[in-house]
């Protein structure tokens, strides 16, 4: 298990939050009997009030420095997901067309994202269903993906 600077509660699941001196790297989705742990460096209190406002209000944009490591394929996906509008969604498909590629390989991409929620990849969808979520289609992580939806408003 990585080593987390803290570890934020949302009420479907837990998210350990990753940071270095300058940027978040990582949310990682943890098991529901992972206990919560305070933030330990300034910037994973910054990470931990935007969770907050999330929560608080769906329609909150996070503005908080991010580092993830990718592809340049990836952060390409990365970028037009992080243009997503709280309370919209899109499709891998909608995405492929802008970049100029299939929806495998941004579904793919969206999988690797590092940082769910900030880079709302819940909000891309399937042309006729849910698709997956956090690289993984099992019902726990759709149950996620409905809540954080259902939270923003969408009806499913």
């Amino acid at each position: 298990m990585r080593d987390y600077q803290a570890v934020f509660l949302l009420p479907c699941s837990r998210l350990g939050i990753v940071v270095d001196d300058e940027a978040l790297l990582a949310l990682d989705f943890l098991a529901d009997d992972v206990a919560a742990k305070p933030p330990v460096t300034p910037l994973a209190q910054q990470v931990w009030e935007e969770l907050s406002a999330y929560l608080n209000d769906p329609a909150h944009r996070f503005r908080l420095p991010l580092k993830p490591g990718g592809t340049a394929f990836q952060q390409r996906v990365w970028q037009q997901i992080a243009a997503i509008a709280p309370g919209k969604t899109v499709s891998y498909g909608d995405i492929a067309h802008a970049l100029q590629t299939s929806p495998r390989p941004v579904g793919t991409a969206c999988g690797a994202n590092p940082l769910p929620l900030v880079v709302p990849c819940h909000r891309v969808v399937g042309k006729t269903g849910l698709g997956g979520f956090n690289g993984q289609k099992t019902n726990l992580t759709l149950d996620v993906k409905r809540w954080l939806l259902r939270h923003e408003g969408h009806r499913i």
